[in-house]
């Protein structure tokens, strides 16, 4: 199970949230997100992490150097960028997460589209705005799920869900992107939220 804790901007915060059992982590590159990252991390140490660089209907010249100034392993798009921007993305080298928003069963069919360009999907939340909304949409459509790319559940997860996450079954599911429900802020994340929430994921899906 993949953990990303998303939406990290605060060089003391990440310095504290690296060193808990996590995977990804994930900073945010959309000007119109409280999460925006403007400066300041080029220099923090990720400990190793999965650096994962959210962008929304970006210009490939604002990836590319942001690519370059924060070292990033990943590239999240979250806007409406066709399976062509996924391509030319791949083509920096870089791994592509596709958001994919849902309200209902019928918006799992636009994961088909991104099936052959993205390495991961992402399950999040549709909002009329751009970005995340910090609200569930209902997790028994994730049954509806048929594309073969592995998939990240997101949207409103909140510290109360590990035993939820844990019990869903299926075989495409490979991790969950954790945000606003574990701050106190935007962009600063409650360190033991987070590791309480992380330590009872994995002890549930180990008795799974």
């Amino acid at each position: 199970m993949i953990i990303k804790v998303c939406g990290m901007r605060v060089p003391d915060n990440i310095t504290e949230i690296r060193s808990l059992d996590i995977d990804w982590m994930g900073l945010i590159f959309y000007a119109g997100s409280p999460r925006y990252v403007t400066q300041g991390l080029e220099q923090v140490s990720f400990n190793g992490l999965v650096r994962v660089g959210v962008f929304v209907d970006a210009a490939m010249a604002d990836i590319r150097d942001r690519v370059f100034r924060y070292g990033l392993n990943m590239i999240q798009l979250h806007g409406d960028e066709s399976p062509e921007k996924c391509r030319e993305v791949k083509s920096l080298g870089m791994q592509v997460v596709k958001a994919i928003p849902v309200a209902e069963r019928e918006d799992l069919q636009l994961a088909l589209r991104y099936e052959p360009v993205a390495d991961y999907l992402l399950l999040d939340t549709k909002t009329k705005v751009k970005g995340g909304s910090g609200k569930k949409f209902d997790w028994q459509i994730l049954e509806d799920y048929s594309a073969k790319t592995p998939f990240l559940l997101s949207g409103g997860i909140s510290p109360g869900d590990a035993r939820a996450i844990a019990n869903i079954d299926h075989p495409m599911m490979a991790g969950v992107d954790l945000n606003s429900q574990f701050e106190t802020a935007p962009g600063l994340k409650n360190v033991e939220l987070v590791k309480q929430f992380v330590s009872e994921l994995r002890k549930e899906i180990h008795e799974v």
